[in-house]
């Protein structure tokens, strides 16, 4: 398995990804479009993963990169490939599919239960997972739904935490793989973020003080389903 993992800044984690496919004997690519485009060829590849990011969808001309990313994401799903987004991975690929990103009805910073739909949990990736599961969240904006794709979570904060593009195509909003060493990295990085009074929005103390062990092993629980899709 050959997986190209897109990153958009220093402090995001991909960590628990890392680690998974080390222990899988993967090969694992990292790629920085942010620090400069270069061709990819998703001929080389099996799996794309797209992590999250500070920038917006909704300012995809701030950052050319992104355009270049979503014309990526077009031609690995052109190719069949396994495709998988996370928070701005995920709004990447609906505009892939041409759904235009929007604003989350509330912006969501902190560890927040996520709710399968009826459709989520007769899902190949989440059938047998309870139907409330914990996720972490730093967002603002969510997906655009193109036509076909199918919502199979939602928060109580935001209707769109996790999608169904294609059957090899799957967009998560929320972040099953924030680490506690990321999350630090965050809290000083974002601190702004933090400052916006809302319940959706955790303190500093609470974000360093939840236990992301359960998290991450749902990541990797879901990734070794995603690559038998």
């Amino acid at each position: 398995m050959n997986i190209l993992c897109i990153i958009h800044t220093t402090f995001e984690s991909y960590s628990v990804i890392q680690s998974w496919a080390a222990h899988h004997e993967y090969d694992f690519h990292l790629y920085s479009p942010y620090k400069g485009i270069k061709d990819i060829n998703a001929d080389d590849y099996d799996m794309v993963i797209l992590l999250g990011g500070p920038q917006s969808v909704l300012e995809l001309n701030k950052h050319p990169y992104l355009h270049y990313e979503i014309s990526l994401i077009k031609h690995f799903v052109k190719n069949n490939k396994k495709v998988l987004g996370i928070c701005l991975g995920a709004q990447l690929i609906s505009e892939a599919y041409g759904a235009k990103g929007e604003k989350s009805p509330e912006k969501e910073i902190g560890m927040f239960d996520i709710n399968l739909t009826d459709t989520g949990i007769k899902d190949p990736l989440f059938y047998d997972l309870k139907p409330v599961i914990k996720s972490s969240h730093w967002h603002n904006d969510m997906c655009g739904i193109p036509d076909g794709c199918e919502v199979l979570a939602y928060s109580e904060g935001c209707p769109r935490q996790l999608l169904k593009f294609a059957d090899k195509v799957y967009g998560f909003q929320c972040h099953f793989e924030i680490t506690l060493p990321s999350i630090n990295k965050m809290v000083n990085r974002l601190h702004d973020d933090l400052k916006t009074q809302s319940r959706f929005i955790q303190s500093r103390e609470e974000l360093l003080n939840h236990d992301y062990d359960e998290i991450n092993n749902t990541m990797v629980s879901l990734l070794d389903r995603f690559v038998t899709l």
